[in-house]
């Protein structure tokens, strides 16, 4: 009994030490990128590197927000963000209800087409998803930038919500229909609101890639009025340096809407992952 008391004590010890490790190599350089938004430029590569800068400093943050057009940027990817999530989540929602609940010639064929596109970079397509935003007119605008976000988006949004779908007890949906309710009714009144979980892990998921997003970006808009934050933030970057004070505090101006989106959301965001993989 000692023995075994003794290497099971062994193993937990263990793998205290394996997250603590990896807690480590994914704060440390976040606290680095902190600590370098507030140092003057003087200070950002100075030998031996302190993580605690003895001058702090905001005007990283003030010049990053009034440089250029970095205002403006910041506007078009809210708008851009904030009407792809809504849109994705929508059609994604009813995509995976159909999916969970309904029989149609094919369903098990598109939802293993749905799952294959999982498995393909975005990259892959953007030659493809380039000549078809020309093809339709819908290079360098915003909207055509959301239709491609939101397309993109379907496959994992789809498998996540589908998952979480088919845990829901079909008996209340059979209530709901001997009560006279039509399938809309069911998907409106019923289905959202009891899957608020997995919608909040969605809508955070589909906020980190449309928000985060450069390379469509980069390639469909030609308009600096019309850019995005990631294209703002790699302007910073110089030919023959980059101060990194700016980029940094860029970065963190960029995560304020992320992080209050998951601050508002993260007691929904654990219990829809899990049951999106249970399903």
């Amino acid at each position: 009994m000692g023995q075994k008391t003794s290497s099971m004590g062994a193993a937990t010890m263990f793998r205290y030490l394996i997250l603590i490790g990896g807690a480590i190599i994914m704060v440390v350089p976040f606290l680095w990128m902190v600590s370098t938004s507030f140092k003057e430029y003087a200070y950002v590569i100075e030998f031996p590197p302190k993580l605690i800068p003895e001058a702090p400093t905001l005007n990283n943050f003030v010049e990053a927000w009034t440089t250029g057009q970095f205002q403006v940027y910041f506007k078009n990817s809210m708008i851009v963000a904030v009407i792809s999530v809504v849109l994705a989540v929508l059609i994604s929602a009813m995509m995976a209800y159909a999916f969970a609940r309904f029989r149609f010639p094919g369903k098990e064929i598109l939802f293993f087409s749905i799952l294959l596109l999982l498995m393909v970079p975005n990259i892959i397509g953007i030659i493809p998803q380039f000549l078809l935003a020309k093809a339709l007119g819908l290079r360098n605008s915003l909207f055509g930038l959301i239709l491609f976000y939101v397309a993109t988006s379907l496959p994992l949004n789809t498998f996540l919500l589908r998952g979480f779908f088919e845990t829901l007890p079909r008996e209340l949906e059979d209530a709901m229909l001997i009560d006279g309710a039509n399938y809309f009714t069911i998907f409106t009144r019923m289905v959202l609101p009891l899957s608020k979980p997995a919608l909040a892990t969605v809508s955070i998921f589909s906020l980190l890639g449309f928000w985060d997003e450069y390379i469509l970006a980069l390639t469909f808009i030609d308009d600096q009025t019309k850019r995005t934050l990631p294209i703002a933030i790699a302007s910073f970057h110089g030919q023959h340096g980059t101060d990194w004070g700016l980029v940094f505090a860029a970065s963190l101006i960029a995560m304020i809407p992320i992080v209050a989106l998951y601050i508002v959301l993260q007691r929904y965001f654990t219990a829809g992952l899990t049951g999106a993989i249970k399903g």
